[in-house]
């Protein structure tokens, strides 16, 4: 388990890393995953090696929610009196998700569709 939580901890450390070298402007984490889902695709006998550390931690997920969950308690007040602009934040951004994601899904067909009817 040791050596396995270790190397996720280091592909989030080398994806910070990258990110600061590089200032790219994602976050370190989620460039970690991506080294990390490179390596394993690389050499898919990691997986086995990596997938009951991952599960542990896929099981107690809803913990790393609760300091988010404390911080919205202690700012109730300030969400109270900006709740028009997070309402219209929200609603505009689910919108605005739902159009980009049909438009992929749309683009993505229409080029599937076309190397399909190749030769």
């Amino acid at each position: 388990m040791i050596p396995a939580l270790a190397t996720l901890l280091a592909c989030q450390l080398l994806g910070e890393v990258v990110v600061r070298w590089a200032a790219l402007p994602v976050p370190g984490p989620v460039v970690g995953l991506a080294l990390l889902l490179a390596g394993l695709a690389l050499r898919p006998k990691w997986v086995d090696a990596i997938k009951p550390t991952s599960q542990g931690l896929l099981q107690h997920l809803s913990l790393l929610f609760v300091p988010a969950g404390v911080g919205v308690m202690q700012h109730l007040q300030r969400l109270g009196s900006e709740a028009l602009a997070i309402g219209v934040a929200l609603v505009v951004s689910t919108f605005v998700g739902l159009a980009v994601s049909a438009w992929v899904m749309i683009w993505l067909m229409h080029r599937q569709g076309r190397r399909n009817d190749g030769p």
